[in-house]
């Protein structure tokens, strides 16, 4: 069975999410059933199906973030989170 593509927010509500030094706070979900992205609360919500298991939760949270805003996966940096699930990254947009 496919899965279905990720259904992100609009770009503009992303973007109104960043602080002015293009910082984004998230609260992650690795491991879960299936990739989704909303926004609850004003706080960006990402579910990934990866494991958090040397990285690679982080590294898919990454890419989802580069998908949504529309830049490259090497603008997206994580600053603080590296194990929790409060996590915030910095987005060069």
């Amino acid at each position: 069975m496919k899965r279905s593509a990720v259904e992100f927010p609009d770009r503009e509500d992303l973007l109104a999410l960043l602080d002015p030094d293009g910082r984004l706070r998230i609260k992650a979900t690795p491991g879960a059933r299936q990739d989704a992205m909303k926004i609850e609360q004003g706080q960006l919500i990402i579910k990934t199906r990866a494991k958090p298991q040397d990285g690679a939760a982080n590294r898919a949270l990454c890419e989802m973030l580069a998908r949504a805003f529309g830049i490259a996966k090497s603008r997206c940096h994580l600053l603080r989170g590296d194990t929790a699930r409060e996590k915030t990254f910095r987005l060069e947009v």
